[in-house]
């Protein structure tokens, strides 16, 4: 059945898959873009695109109560040091800013999400359109983890748990067993160059982690052929996720990609769900 959506567009591929989603099932969608951060592509995608700066919360709540949406999801991701380069927050946000006891993502988030409920607007699950892009659990690639890739993991899965749980990154790169980089507001990509120039062309691997909680409103994990491109450019040879927690976003492509450059990927069950 068609429903109407209201969609929060961040940087990346992941709210065009979205949008591409919807249009193939039906649904309309009102599309809320963050300028320098959202895809001038969206344009062709739908027929109704607003333009926001990241600052303007009260002109986003306008949009969407004046578009009579109810649902809204975010989509994409907003550069973490957007946040704290020129920003100028409208007196909605102002406000928001001045309860938060933390600046960090979670947080804000949460305000954002607790403004909108006080105007009748609920925030939903991110992955609501792509549940098919979330990671399975187990091997995705030709290719297993070798022995020392997995001694590498277990490692770095429980880093890269505590990372996300402190609402610093998602992801570690880890070299025998050592950890190289851990991702903070720089982003995966970037994390992983700085690692290849510690390690003297050792190879690396990159593990992923989602935030310790039930749900997936935002800060959603994500993975794609930029990840892959950046991982063959850094001799970075295999990938860790957490499974139904991680968008690997044009998953048959990424993993023929991966597959032809040797890498091994898998999913791993959140260890917060896993058994002691």
């Amino acid at each position: 059945m068609s429903q109407r959506y209201g969609l929060i567009a961040g940087n990346g591929r992941f709210p065009l898959l979205a949008l591409e989603t919807a249009r193939r099932e039906g649904h309309e969608v009102v599309v809320i873009a963050i300028e320098n951060e959202a895809s001038l592509e969206l344009s062709s995608l739908t027929g109704s695109l607003h333009w926001v700066n990241i600052g303007q919360l009260g002109k986003l709540i306008d949009i969407l109560k004046r578009e009579q949406i109810s649902e809204v999801m975010m989509t994409g991701q907003v550069k973490h040091v957007s946040l704290f380069s020129g920003i100028t927050p409208d007196w909605r946000l102002v406000k928001l800013l001045a309860s938060l006891k933390e600046k960090n993502t979670a947080a804000l988030i949460g305000g954002i999400q607790k403004v909108l409920r006080e105007e009748g607007i609920e925030l939903v699950d991110s992955t609501r359109l792509l549940k098919p892009l979330l990671a399975p659990e187990g091997v995705l690639t030709r290719r297993k983890p070798t022995k020392d890739e997995e001694a590498d993991i277990r490692y770095g899965r429980r880093l890269a748990s505590l990372l996300a749980t402190a609402d610093i990154g998602q992801s570690v790169a880890i070299s025998e067993k050592a950890c190289v980089a851990a991702e903070a507001m720089e982003g995966t990509d970037a994390m992983l160059r700085r690692a290849a120039t510690l390690v003297n062309g050792k190879p690396l691997r990159l593990v992923k982690a989602s935030r310790g909680r039930a749900h997936l409103l935002f800060d959603v994990p994500v993975a794609g052929l930029t990840t892959i491109e950046t991982m063959i450019e850094t001799n970075t040879t295999a990938l860790a996720v957490d499974s139904g927690r991680t968008l690997l976003l044009d998953k048959d492509e990424m993993l023929d990609r991966a597959d032809r450059a040797e890498i091994a990927i898998v999913g791993y069950p959140p260890l917060e769900l896993e058994a002691a």
